[in-house]
């Protein structure tokens, strides 16, 4: 059985380590390069019961369980480290804490914690850039293929039901089956197939090289800003970098996902509240000022499983900031979905189904 899989983000890599695991015949085809969109621009936090109560619950404790388990399965180092998390916020100019010492040393007057919420058994942390190049080169480790290239089509057979393929700029790749796990350029794939749109939310965020200054303590803090409350995330990575996000925005897609940028009037208003909450937030131990896409759907839950109307295509996207956290577990129930027909996890509260499929010509339009 040979399947191919259209993305090289944390989704695709994560499908295709758990696909040739089980000796299942694997190439990935990605346009652009390895993590080269969200995967390799997010935070990387991991929570393992952040979602109880919700329908993400079973499939976040098991990707947060699989997270723990992978630096022992797969050769290189990304990162992982268990954490603490705190929430708080910024004192106001006006308001007389502005002057209190924060609890946590390292952050500036201040900044009040008001508590913690999450423990190092409870919270973690990736790199994620660096977990899915190691993902990946652990499949490609295992047999997988990866080819870079631009897919333009399904190929279907007669009947136009089951696919057999995929077209890459005019070159058919033969597969038993596809999955679709482009993020939100999954969107294009409306026009071969009936699937639900998904849309890209842009996210900034700055990367600062603070070395080994600022503990494993994630933050979430809300900050006023221009005259409004702004949620800022603070993530201290194992490597000595710390990456900050806050200000998403809705933004046109661009085709290419190499052309992202940010917002150069949400990046400067980052970096002014970046510099606020600590010393060691300083304009010259900038990394990266950056942006990223994260797919959404319009309830809010990702699309995981076969799609509509078609057989052999399987769509994985929708994960919105939990995309980190749940690739494992989301690439371990697709390998099993194609190999078994069944899933350990409940895949149904994420049947691409559930949601009307997205009209081909408002695609053909934009």
């Amino acid at each position: 059985m040979r399947v191919v899989i259209c993305g090289g983000g944390v989704i695709g890599a994560c499908t295709a380590w758990f696909l040739r695991r089980r000796g299942i015949d694997v190439i990935v085809v990605e346009r652009t390069e390895v993590a080269a969109a969200a995967s390799g621009k997010a935070g990387g936090f991991l929570a393992g019961d952040w979602c109880a109560g919700t329908p993400l619950d079973a499939l976040a404790r098991r990707s947060f369980a699989l997270h723990a388990q992978l630096p022992e399965q797969i050769a290189g180092d990304w990162g992982y480290r268990a954490m603490s998390a705190y929430s708080g916020f910024v004192a106001a100019d006006s308001d007389p804490r502005r002057d209190s010492p924060s609890a946590l040393g390292w952050l500036s007057d201040g900044v009040i914690i008001a508590q913690r919420i999450g423990t190092p058994k409870t919270t973690s942390i990736v790199h994620p850039g660096k977990f899915t190049s190691a993902t990946m080169n652990g499949a490609l480790a295992l047999g997988a293929e990866l080819r870079l290239g631009r897919v333009t089509g399904i190929v279907r057979d007669a009947d136009e039901i089951a696919a057999k393929g995929v077209e890459v700029e005019g070159s058919v790749i033969e597969a038993d089956a596809v999955v679709i796990a482009m993020g939100p350029w999954s969107l294009l794939a409306a026009q071969w197939m009936s699937l639900p749109a998904v849309y890209g939310q842009r996210s900034p965020s700055i990367v600062y090289d603070t070395g080994a200054d600022v503990p494993a303590d994630a933050l979430f803090l809300e900050h006023e800003d221009g005259g409004s409350a702004v949620s800022i995330e603070v993530f201290p990575r194992a490597d000595g970098s710390t990456h900050i996000t806050a200000l998403s925005d809705i933004a046109s897609l661009p085709l290419d996902p190499a052309a992202v940028t940010p917002d150069q009037d949400a990046i400067a208003r980052l970096q002014a509240m970046s510099e606020r909450l600590s010393p060691l937030f300083r304009p010259e131990k900038i990394i990266a000022r950056q942006a990223c896409f994260r797919p959404v759907t319009q309830d809010g839950l990702p699309l995981i499983g076969k799609v509509p109307q078609s057989e052999g295509l399987y769509v994985a996207t929708g994960h919105n900031v939990w995309g980190i956290l749940n690739a494992p577990a989301t690439g371990e129930a697709l390998a099993q979905l194609i190999a078994e027909g069944t899933t350990q996890i409940d895949l149904s509260p994420f049947d691409p189904a559930r949601l009307s499929p997205l009209d081909p010509s408002l695609l053909q339009a934009r």
